[in-house]
């Protein structure tokens, strides 16, 4: 097995898995931003160029098959993009740990094999 190679992909393991420990709070989805026309007769909305109203922001995301959407505060936006950043670093990170992974599993396989062979 090549020990270079196998050492390296167990360092770069372990610093993912010290990444993960820092991520801090996590929330899947994205949000968006939306601005509404009410239906008051003279409002600013209906005039010309219109002023609608907003920007509301909406926090989307599917868990476990079921999609889910919840309005969110003003003041809340900064934070609830920290944590869907929060979010999507973890799943990069799980993603290069399983590569890695399997790239050890591939190398183990080939020691195992060209052991048998000798």
């Amino acid at each position: 097995m090549d020990e270079k190679n196998v050492s390296a992909i167990r360092r770069r393991i372990a610093k993912i898995k010290e990444a993960l420990l820092g991520l801090g709070d996590l929330r899947p989805g994205s949000l968006s931003q939306q601005y509404n026309v009410c239906g008051k007769p003279g409002c600013r909305c209906k005039a010309n160029p219109p002023i609608k109203h907003g920007p509301y922001y909406q926090l989307g995301w599917t868990r476990k098959g079921k999609s889910t959407t919840r309005f969110v505060r003003g003041y809340e936006v900064a934070e609830v993009q920290r944590q869907i950043a929060n979010y999507e670093r973890l799943q990069a990170l799980i993603d290069e740990w399983v590569d890695l992974s399997m790239q050890l599993c591939e190398l183990s396989q080939k020691a195992a094999r060209a052991a048998k062979a000798e």
